[in-house]
């Protein structure tokens, strides 16, 4: 069987909203400051970029940016680029009301909505957190996938709602109220395209003050050899699979970072059967070779039995 790898670019546009939700630098201009330059520097050197490899990505775009830079926001959708879902502020979905989700993300639909010209059908969750809420919401608004879960690293699945689980409690009077395994939440027709903290240029070329295991400084060799290591792997397993990179235009809007991505997109393009697409391309196609739900468990038996050869 020929080779089937669908490279996806998901650019979160954090700009200041990380710097305000995610990234302890509301009180800091000079941290608000390295936002601005994610949206007005970061963001067009990328839209350069993807021009001169051909390359269509799935932005992911909090409303906080829209509002802040929507002349640079609109170069995303006339370049032919996907938008998707990031909340507003870079909020933490985990720590937030039932009510205080659904409103943001009604209103960030309606504004990317506006911008594309047509709604958004993918999101990607502030801080990869998806609260047990936020299945349900994104199902009600019509979404067609979510890229924040990492349940699997190169193969989309159907996402379940929240799974539960016993906390350790030291206190209790009895171990055995503690020792109860994963419960598993129920199937959806949502798709997941899949997150991974090791395809994202973020954790190690971000610094960050305030986070005690902050990088910035990691050599961009280590993070080309690591995706090339990751790549290689699903590659020689998967005959059909998705290598789902996320950059920031905060960090991948650098030089050295910017240079190692044209090294890594060159290379990749040296194998036979890989396709740069968007996540929405990708949920498609996911849908058309496994429909929901009937072929659900074949997609899950033939998976494993890929990974176990």
């Amino acid at each position: 069987m020929a080779k089937r790898a669908l490279v996806t670019i998901g650019c979160d546009v954090d700009s200041c909203a990380g710097w305000l939700g995610s990234y302890h630098g509301e009180d800091s201009p000079n941290d608000i400051s390295r936002g601005v330059f994610a949206a007005e520097v970061g963001v067009p050197r990328l839209l350069k970029l993807f021009r001169k490899y051909g390359i269509k990505a799935s932005f992911f775009i909090p409303g906080h940016t829209l509002d802040s830079f929507p002349d640079e926001m609109a170069a995303i959708v006339k370049d032919g680029h996907e938008v998707g879902l990031h909340g507003y502020s870079h909020e933490n979905p985990v720590a937030m009301t039932i009510s205080q989700q659904k409103e943001i993300l009604d209103h960030t639909f309606d504004q990317l909505t506006k911008l594309a010209g047509k709604p958004p059908v993918g999101s990607v969750a502030p801080w990869w957190e998806s609260s047990k809420e936020g299945i349900a919401l994104l199902q009600e608004k019509g979404i067609l996938y979510d890229h924040s879960s990492q349940a699997h690293d190169c193969l989309p699945f159907y996402t379940r709602t929240e799974d539960t689980w016993t906390k350790i409690d030291y206190s209790a009077d009895s171990a055995k109220s503690w020792m109860k395994p994963l419960v598993k939440g129920e199937l959806t027709s949502l798709v997941t395209i899949p997150a991974n903290w090791y395809l994202d240029d973020l954790p190690p070329h971000m610094f960050i003050k305030k986070s005690p295991n902050s990088h910035g400084f990691v050599d961009v060799r280590t993070t080309v050899d690591l995706w090339k290591r990751h790549f290689t792997y699903f590659y020689r397993e998967h005959d059909w699979h998705v290598f789902p990179l996320t950059i920031h235009p905060d960090t991948s809007g650098r030089p050295h970072v910017l240079l190692a991505l044209e090294e890594f997109i060159e290379w990749l393009q040296t194998h036979d059967g890989v396709e740069f697409v968007t996540m929405e391309a990708v949920a498609n196609e996911f849908r058309e070779k496994f429909p929901y739900p009937g072929e659900q468990a074949k997609y899950v038996k033939e998976a494993s039995k890929e990974g176990q050869q």
